[in-house]
């Protein structure tokens, strides 16, 4: 983990771990996070965000059903 400059975690996809701003460049990276921890689970969290949006365009789709 490269330490961060104040409480911005990123994670970076180049190097597969948490890195503090500035670190890698930001097409690298996704974030920020408040936390080392929140950056490690990005992955978790854009699965749940991606179950909702794919659950409001259903119902969405269905007319507000």
């Amino acid at each position: 983990m490269i330490p961060s400059e104040g409480n911005e975690w990123y994670w970076c996809f180049r190097h597969e771990r948490v890195e503090g701003r500035g670190a890698c460049p930001a097409k690298d990276r996704l974030g920020p996070y408040a936390s080392p921890q929140e950056a490690r689970n990005w992955k978790e969290r854009v699965e749940e965000r991606n179950q909702r949006w794919d659950a409001a365009d259903e119902r969405w789709r269905r007319g507000g059903q």
